[in-house]
């Protein structure tokens, strides 16, 4: 039977570390495994409970970093070191079931697919601001960057082997796995399964961390954020224009000075916000070019019990 790699990214996930490996068990009770934790900084017992259930259970690894790189790090760290034919990527939390797993790995070989994938067709439970901010990222992400990312797409997925190797050879720094995902293509099919609550702790995902996720994301895939800005800008400059041949022709005919104070400070602050908006949108993509040329690494490797990481 081929080896099945379970890569699950943690960080400050102790209460749910062993009830993940409980069910795991029970769900893959007669399936070749092994299970690769890991410990993206964790600040709590995260790191202690997960080599607890390592010294208990041969087939637990674990790589625990030096600090909390974040979990597209955690991802690349664990795809990098997945040894099976096939490779699971799922969260601790069981907000993705792990009893999807067999159902994915019987598509895989019966239906010959590269992947299978799982995909939210609901957020119950959810605030309906993240939900419809959510559906937004999809519609704009997919319209701009001409990719047919499914909505309500996850990471949680089984591969085969070659396309974690095809994966692995973007070593960029800036990493939006899902969109990676895509870009490599193979055959993939989508199961769709219900949102379920977590089994224990809180999210480490604030509002504000997914919109910073997302314009990484947008950021990553497409140009078109710069264009858009100069194609503005090229916009208001001939309206600027028309405007100025308009205020001298009235001057011309009436002879009277232009009046309206508000109007002129209203049109230079709305100038200089797109000034400033398409400096910010030119700034993001130099900072994530100044980022890639140094050349750091994704992960720094604290303590792990693989030996040849």
């Amino acid at each position: 039977m081929d080896l099945l790699s379970i890569v699950v990214p943690c960080f400050n996930e102790e209460e749910s570390v062993e009830i993940f490996f409980k069910e795991i068990q029970k769900v893959l009770a007669d399936q070749n495994y092994e299970i690769i934790y890991i410990n993206d900084g964790s600040s709590d017992n995260t790191l202690k409970k997960i080599k607890k259930l390592a010294n208990e259970n041969s087939n637990i690894k674990y790589i625990s970093f030096s600090r909390n790189f974040g979990k597209e790090s955690a991802i690349y760290a664990g795809l990098k070191n997945a040894s099976g034919d096939l490779v699971c990527l799922i969260d601790v939390d069981l907000q993705h079931p792990p009893s999807l797993i067999p159902e994915m790995i019987e598509t895989v070989y019966n239906e010959d697919y590269d992947v299978v994938a799982a995909r939210r067709v609901s957020r119950k439970g959810e605030p309906k601001i993240k939900s419809f901010f959510s559906h937004l990222f999809y519609k704009v992400f997919n319209r701009i960057t001409n990719m047919d990312l499914a909505e309500g797409a996850t990471d949680y997925r089984v591969m085969r082997k070659p396309v974690v190797d095809a994966i692995l050879k973007m070593p960029e720094y800036n990493r939006f796995s899902k969109g990676l995902f895509h870009w490599v293509g193979f055959n993939t099919k989508w199961i769709p399964y219900e949102n379920i609550e977590r089994v224990a702790g809180e999210t480490t995902w604030s509002f504000w961390g997914l919109v910073q996720y997302s314009i990484e994301g947008i950021v990553a895939f497409t140009t078109i954020p710069l264009s858009i800005s100069t194609f503005i800008g090229t916009i208001i400059s001939i309206i600027a224009f028309i405007y100025m041949i308009f205020i001298v022709i009235r001057y011309l005919i009436y002879s009277d000075p232009v009046q309206g104070y508000p109007t002129i400070m209203c049109v230079i602050l709305f100038l200089g916000g797109i000034q400033l908006l398409s400096i910010g949108v030119l700034g993001k993509y130099l900072e994530k070019t100044y980022v890639e040329t140094k050349n750091r690494p994704i992960f720094i490797v604290k303590e792990s019990n693989i030996d040849d990481i």
